[in-house]
């Protein structure tokens, strides 16, 4: 964002639950493992944002630490923690989901560059992967469900013009065992590099791509 004479960073806020996450991932990591894994996607996101020219913070459930990378805590509820932020920011506001470990900055920026009131990135399954708000006070968010097209409906009812944006790169989260697909075949940061140190790889059987994990152990911290 531009003010006369000088650049202002773009917030960019990233919820964050360091404990447990990821439960649809059990099958194929342990707790400690899943743990270290969204820490990782985390970073690719955090990066991402960074080199993208916004100014990245985490917005944690619980006490956690994160380099030099501002953690505000809330153990709210996302809509509650998140829409308590909105109404307390007057600027502009990029809110990304930490679980994006394909985001690139070119994709951020596009996000960053519509001139609509609000642009919005939708999920796969009908969620919300990124939304950024110029004006972040005039919105309210409603994750969970079908949060693409509640979002679009909210922005209607508050007649702000909206901009979806198409990007695969922030289009695609991770949740699921059959999600790390397409993290192996696109991914190139550290989220990617720890699945293969834990021995996940691409399988083709009957013309359908998946992943197989051939051995067991777990990948040295960074």
């Amino acid at each position: 964002m531009r003010q006369p004479g000088r650049y202002v960073a773009v917030p960019a806020v990233i919820p964050f639950k360091p404990r447990n996450p990821k439960s649809r991932l059990s099958c194929v990591l342990d707790q400690d493992e899943r743990e270290r894994f969204a820490q990782l996607m985390l970073c690719d996101v955090v990066v991402a944002a960074r080199e993208a020219g916004c100014d990245p913070f985490i917005l944690a459930t619980e006490p956690f630490r994160f380099g030099e990378t501002p953690v505000v805590l809330d153990d709210r509820g996302l809509n509650e923690a998140l829409n308590d932020l909105l109404s307390r920011t007057p600027g502009p506001l990029l809110i990304l989901m930490a679980d994006l470990p394909l985001t690139t900055p070119d994709a951020i920026r596009r996000v960053l560059s519509t001139t609509a009131d609000i642009a919005v990135v939708p999920g796969r399954g009908g969620g919300t992967n990124a939304i950024f708000l110029p004006r972040a006070d005039r919105f309210r968010v409603s994750y969970y469900g079908a949060s693409f097209r509640k979002h679009l409906k909210i922005a209607e009812e508050a007649g702000l013009s909206c901009k979806v944006v198409d990007s695969f790169r922030i289009h695609t989260d991770v949740d699921e065992k059959e999600d790390l697909v397409e993290l192996l075949i696109h991914g190139e940061g550290l989220s990617r590099a720890y699945l293969e140190e834990l021995g996940f790889s691409i399988t083709i059987e009957k013309g359908r791509v998946g992943v197989e994990r051939k051995r067991e152990g777990s990948a040295q911290t960074p």
